[in-house]
């Protein structure tokens, strides 16, 4: 839970933007900013931010839910009318207000359009910008969502056997996320199996799993509204072959260097490179063909993001909670991608999942 003075400091942050913005206002509509500038957890809502004001509007279902949790706003009952929207704006005076671009649909565009007296401003970024860093109540949230993804993926071994489908596999490591104290998964698990493991967010499906198989496994958890991400590659069989062996520990040697040698301050299109180089040099650049890794917190996929496409102001800062996520995929033939969740300090990179990397299942148990 966080500090309820928490949004007081997120609320004075915003404001303190408004002259960068250009505006007397942010309209903010998305429900993950919505939630980490005043706490409210439910579906349905606005809130407005100006020099002086903090209002939340929010309709009937939500109205007396919006009081007990976002008790720094003043509520506003919006039945979702034009006329509604009008009284909105209006009682918060704003003549010039931003609008998160990334999240605002057509529609809905058109329909502030109407609203008079407003003259509204696409923001490219907004409050994204202002949650990379993380808190320590943050930082301990995800912490829980980590350990729970560490137990979960821990008994991989036992529930990916021969004969289960994909499919069934991800329903079960669901289940023990949420026994284990998930309020969700964190995403749509995902369980690649055979050629399928080379398809980098393959949805699990039909196919059964097989002897000699490789599988990926990716799954987070979600405690409180933050999430978790962790990969581990395995191989179903007595041993791997040495083709195997070798992509997998080619993955883990770019992942390494990523953690032994990523500093606060490096651009994030350097820290890419630092495992990107290493499998570009064993001949497989066009098998990497996603970025290192992402932001995560009430989004699992948030500012920062690692990528050759990343400005070089763009760094990696201490406070960010990141993934870091190297991969080789082999199309048709087999696919291995290990990922970490890792907080950036002041010393480096600190792994915050910790998973063991043992990619041999060697005990394969037909399914009954």
């Amino acid at each position: 839970m966080q500090n309820p003075s928490i949004f007081q400091e997120r609320i004075t942050a915003v404001r303190q933007k408004l002259s960068e913005w250009e505006v007397d206002g942010l309209l903010i509509t998305s429900a993950t900013n919505r939630r980490w500038l005043s706490g409210f957890t439910g579906s349905n809502g606005q809130l407005l931010i100006t020099a002086n004001q903090a209002l939340i509007a929010t309709d009937f279902r939500y109205y007396t839910q919006a009081g007990h949790e976002a008790p720094d706003f003043t509520l506003f009952k919006h039945q979702r009318t034009p006329a509604d929207t009008q009284n909105f704006l209006a009682e918060s005076g704003a003549k010039t207000v931003g609008l998160e671009a990334k999240h605002v649909t057509i529609a809905e565009l058109i329909e502030l359009e109407e609203v008079s007296g407003v003259t509204w401003k696409p923001l490219l970024a907004t409050l994204e910008l202002l949650r990379v860093l993380k808190t320590a109540v943050e930082i301990q949230t995800i912490q829980k969502a980590c350990a729970i993804t560490d137990e979960v993926m821990a008994l991989v071994p036992q529930i990916a056997r021969v004969g289960l489908t994909e499919g069934e596999v991800a329903w079960e490591l669901e289940k023990a996320l949420r026994q284990a104290g998930a309020e969700a998964p964190a995403f749509d698990i995902i369980v690649a199996s055979g050629p399928n493991s080379a398809l980098p967010h393959h949805h699990p499906g039909s196919r059964r799993l097989q002897a000699g198989d490789a599988l990926v496994v990716d799954m987070g958890a979600q405690v409180d509204g933050y999430k978790s991400d962790m990969t581990r590659s395995f191989y179903l069989g007595k041993k791997a072959s040495v083709h195997y062996f070798e992509l997998y520990h080619l993955v883990l040697r770019a992942q390494t260097a990523v953690f032994q040698n990523a500093k606060p301050g490096m651009s994030l299109k350097a820290v890419d490179s630092l495992a990107r180089d290493i499998l570009a040099r064993a001949g497989h650049a066009e098998h990497f063909g996603h970025g290192l890794g992402h932001g995560l917190g009430l989004d699992i996929h948030e500012d920062p993001f690692f990528s050759q496409r990343a400005e070089e102001t763009d760094t990696l800062e201490v406070g960010m909670v990141v993934t870091i996520e190297p991969g080789c995929y082999l199309p048709d033939q087999c696919g291995i991608r290990l990922e970490e969740t890792a907080l950036m300090t002041e010393n480096g990179l600190v792994p915050l999942t910790h998973c063991p990397k043992q990619p041999n299942i060697p005990k394969q148990r037909h399914a009954s």
